[in-house]
């Protein structure tokens, strides 16, 4: 038909625009690489560039939060409250917000990503408030999150240190400072003598190295929670072990994506 001209559907089909999209990919892979900016993906939140050094420990931070209550939960979740407070109030929220339900859902959905996990978390019925506030404590910042189910609530803490580490400063309401390790033991007991000789003695027997051991308990005889961090995963004979012992009254092992040390 010689009154047809045919023309690509895609600007981007043409070869000049094949080599300034070659030239933009390569752009933003650099400063990604360099600068910590993200624009134009897929599985997250843009980031400016400027944002990216202060934000990007704190991104962390908020899929570590998530992961621990998602390991740790095992009934529905109807609600999900994500508090930042002081300096965490003016960041990028957004991409904070989609960090933490990332971790949140990640043990049951392992393919999900920052971009997909609020419309995963929507499509599960779940509500999410996003709750913003000054400084109230001693940290310059923290973010908080808390969990709904039909039979309880659950909440932790955490902050970034200048090493830029996450650190869980809150569990249930008890004030802790627990390094986050790639591979944990998460125990919970009324607070009572011997749990610490307990749990070394058990991990002692089964050769479980701790590289880290923190505790903490919101008043005398009252309830009480350990965090141990560990050289490898906790072994589930071991694990059995600890759950099986009358002082106990849970014991979960977690893992989280931090990297080995």
């Amino acid at each position: 038909m010689e009154n047809v001209v045919a023309t690509p559907h895609l600007g981007a089909s043409t070869t000049e625009a094949q080599e300034n999209v070659a030239l933009q990919v390569a752009e933003q892979m650099s400063d990604y690489l360099i600068n910590g900016a993200v624009s134009n993906a897929i599985n997250m939140p843009s980031i400016t560039a400027e944002e990216a050094p202060r934000l990007k420990p704190f991104v962390k931070l908020a899929e570590v939060l998530g992961a621990f209550v998602g390991q740790v939960t095992e009934d529905p979740i109807k609600e999900v409250e994500i508090l930042f407070d002081g300096s965490t109030a003016t960041m990028n929220t957004r991409a904070l917000v989609s960090a933490a339900l990332a971790g949140l859902i990640r043990p049951q959905v392992s393919d999900v990503n920052m971009v997909s996990a609020p419309i995963m978390v929507k499509e599960r019925g779940i509500i999410v408030a996003e709750v913003k506030r000054d400084k109230s404590g001693v940290f310059d910042g923290y973010i908080k999150l808390t969990v709904k189910t039909e039979h309880m609530t659950r909440s932790i803490a955490g902050t970034c240190f200048s090493d830029g580490k996450p650190r869980f400063i809150q569990i249930k309401g008890i004030n802790l400072d627990a390094e986050v390790g790639q591979h944990m033991l998460y125990t919970t007991n009324a607070d009572a003598p011997g749990i610490i000789g307990l749990l070394g003695t058990v991990c002692g027997e089964n050769g479980v190295n701790i590289a880290n051991f923190q505790l903490g308990r919101n008043r005398p005889g009252g309830d009480a929670i350990a965090l141990l961090y560990l050289d490898a995963p906790f072994p589930e004979k071991v694990l059995e072990q600890v759950r099986a012992h009358k002082s106990i009254d849970s014991a979960k092992r977690l893992r989280f994506d931090v990297g080995a040390e």
